[in-house]
């Protein structure tokens, strides 16, 4: 998949220079001087992490290695692409996805910092996540496990812990916690099953596990495992129905509303009242 998008994302920074000549050297220095979606994304990715003391080129570097050691963390990243395509309608190109979405960039640094964990640099990993929050506005602990097609929109305000998973093609919103309840020690944060959608500012708490196709409403805190296939709303979360489909991630319908019966959503709005 990763060279069909390359070859995309060429064919879109081309016209993008021909329709818009003032960002023809911002385009080129991204996308059009690069052979690979590798040296494409290490290059972005490293100019907005950079400081006044590690280098663009450092951090380059260091993707370039990530690539390399982690073997299927370009793969992941054209998953990332395309899922931010298929379900953001405000992303019309899989060019805007990689020049100017944060929240993909978050995700990418991550998986950067995610590798370096691994191989215990753990202070230089530590040092990647504190710029991708000062950069990014999203605070990911560097030792836990992303999958791939992952979404995360508007991005700001995401904040994920330590030992939280999040498997494949799930969707989070802004201002999402996954969290842990308090000072609690070893395996203490969210488990996040494949196709998961996450409203905005919803906070799940705690070991629990949110089940494959289960839906969070806005503003929700999660305090009790989810079971897969239901979509859960309100402080704390309770169970209000079920998902119209088997991968609430992918249809991005956070109004759980229009799944429920009329006398549900009655019964819902009295309780609101």
């Amino acid at each position: 998949m990763r060279h069909e998008i390359w070859q995309q994302l060429q064919k879109e920074a081309k016209e993008l220079v021909n329709v818009e000549p003032l960002l023809a050297s911002h385009v080129y220095s991204s996308v059009l001087n690069h052979e690979c979606l590798g040296s494409a994304l290490s290059f972005i990715v490293a100019n907005k992490l950079a400081d006044a003391v590690v280098s663009a080129f450092t951090i380059r570097e260091l993707f370039d290695q990530a690539f390399v050691d982690c073997d299927k963390m370009l793969t992941h990243v054209a998953h990332d692409i395309k899922a931010v395509k298929d379900r953001d309608p405000a992303a019309d190109s899989y060019l805007t996805v990689i020049l100017n979405l944060k929240g993909f960039h978050a995700i990418q640094a991550h998986r950067l910092a995610h590798c370096l964990w691994r191989q215990n640099r753990k202070e230089l990993a530590r040092f990647v996540q504190s710029r991708t929050s000062e950069v990014f506005g999203v605070d990911i602990h560097p030792a836990c496990k992303v999958g791939h097609g992952i979404m995360f929109d508007h991005a700001t305000g995401i904040v994920i812990g330590e030992t939280a998973i999040i498997e494949d093609n799930v969707s989070i919103l802004q201002s999402v916690t996954l969290g842990g309840t308090g000072n609690e020690q070893g395996d203490r944060h969210p488990k996040i099953r494949a196709g998961v959608l996450i409203g905005a500012g919803a906070k799940v708490l705690g070991n629990i596990e949110v089940g494959e196709g289960a839906r969070i409403g806005a503003g929700s805190v999660v305090l009790n495992p989810v079971e897969p296939h239901t979509t859960v709303v309100g402080i704390p979360a309770k169970v209000v129905g079920k998902p119209s489909c088997p991968c609430p991630a992918e249809s991005m319908n956070q109004n759980f509303l229009e799944d429920q019966p009329q006398s549900v959503n009655d019964s819902y709005t009295s309780a609101m009242l």
